[in-house]
This record gives structure tokens, C-alpha cells and sequence, in this order.
């Protein structure tokens, strides 16, 4: 469960928010806070995961207040919500560290959206593994497969026909297989294979012999 503390002036808002968070699973609403040092008070006793945190307070602007925060809490993760639009204070809260920047006014869908990107990327990143894979890091980034460009000179149709390859295969195949098999090139055949690896489609596995280790690759469990 990832534990949310709601950093807002408006009480009723704050309400709103809390509603949303609460009907998104995977989240818990453990405290409220209306003002900077009631958000620092509430940080050291609650030591939540994420801050929704607002700009905008009586005694304090949101972003001086995250530096407090994290000196409080170093791990805490800030996700703003704010009606503040001056690119000058967006581009300050992302030099900050924040995990995204929602304005206001907002949809239930579009914070839900926010927080299953930070569940899934952000939170996840922290137990999945001891060593972050090309593709670990993508999804933090908000990076994935439809967004990053194929290598230059190959296509979709080809891609999926090595999907294909892949998955009809009875365990890992080489580059020069799948070549063989589509009647391309090796070297075309490795540069889509090489590129699903980095995509965190499939595992590489190395066949020792005579000179150097052939490269072997299998779609991941």
C-alpha cells in the first residue's frame, strides 16, 4: 500500500482529492495538512510515500516547502497538483524532483492516471530488482515501445514478424536464426532483436564456444 498525505490550503479540496485517492487501489489516504508546518509535522509522523502537494499555501510556497520535506523525510516522493501555470514554476518544481505536475482544475481519471504511473513505475522501481533494466528506467521517464522510435531502417511489420519468430520458437534463437527464418540480414535481424531487449521484451543468453560468445535471445516468463 503506498501511503498519501494531501498538502492542500482548501479544505474542501482537499476533501475531493482524498476521495479520489481513496478509490484508487494501491493508495491510502493516512493524513491532511492545510499549511507548510502542518505538512512538515504530519511528514515526520506519518512518514508517508507521497506528498500531494499544492503551491499555493498561507505560510509557505509549495516548492520551498518539498525542500523541507525531504529533509524530514530524504525518500518521500511529491507529486503537485497546483493551479499555478507560469512555465518559470513548473520548470522549478521539475528541477525539484517531482514525480509529475497535475493542474488544476482535474478529473479523478487524470490524477488516477498520475498515481498508476507512479505505482507502476516510480514504486515499483524501488523493489522490483537490484539492477534497473533500460526498460525499468523508460517506464519512470513515462517512455514506452509506442514512444520511442524504431532504429533507423526498420519497421513495425518487421518487428512483429520477429515477435512472431519468437514466440513460436521451442526456446532462445540467434540472431542469424531469426534471420534465416525472414530472410533478412544478421545484422538486421540482431538490430530488432537488440532493440526488444533494450525494451525489456527479452532476455539474452550467452552460448560459450570457440571464439567470442554467440548472443542467444528468448522472450521473457
Amino acid at each position: 500500500m503506498i501511503n498519501v498525505l494531501i498538502v492542500d490550503d482548501d479544505f474542501m479540496v482537499a476533501k475531493v482529492h482524498a476521495g479520489f485517492i481513496q478509490r484508487t487501489p494501491g493508495f491510502a489516504v493516512v493524513g491532511v495538512a492545510h499549511t507548510g508546518a502542518q505538512a512538515v509535522t504530519e511528514t515526520a509522523r506519518l512518514m508517508p510515500d507521497l506528498v500531494l502537494l499544492d503551491i499555493h499555501l498561507p505560510d509557505i510556497n509549495g516548492l520551498d516547502l518539498m525542500h523541507q520535506l525531504r529533509e524530514v523525510a530524504p525518500e518521500l516522493d511529491v507529486l503537485v497538483i497546483s493551479a499555478a501555470r507560469e512555465v518559470d514554476t513548473v520548470r522549478k518544481a521539475l528541477r525539484g524532483g517531482i514525480v509529475h505536475y497535475l493542474i488544476k482544475p482535474f478529473s479523478q481519471t487524470d490524477l488516477q492516471e498520475r498515481l498508476e504511473h507512479y505505482r507502476s513505475a516510480y514504486h515499483g522501481l524501488d523493489s522490483s530488482k537490484d539492477v534497473a533494466e533500460q526498460s525499468d528506467v523508460n517506464k519512470v521517464f513515462g517512455l514506452d515501445r509506442t514512444d520511442r522510435p524504431l532504429p533507423k531502417g526498420c519497421s513495425i511489420e518487421t518487428l512483429k514478424l520477429v515477435e512472431a519468430a519468437l514466440k513460436e520458437a521451442d526456446g532462445d534463437l540467434s540472431a542469424n536464426e531469426v534471420a534465416v527464418q525472414l530472410g533478412t540480414s544478421r545484422v538486421s535481424a540482431r538490430r530488432y532483436l537488440e532493440y526488444l531487449h533494450d525494451e525489456g521484451v527479452l532476455d539474452v543468453r550467452l552460448k560459450y564456444g570457440v571464439g567470442r560468445p554467440e548472443r542467444r535471445y528468448v522472450l521473457k516468463a
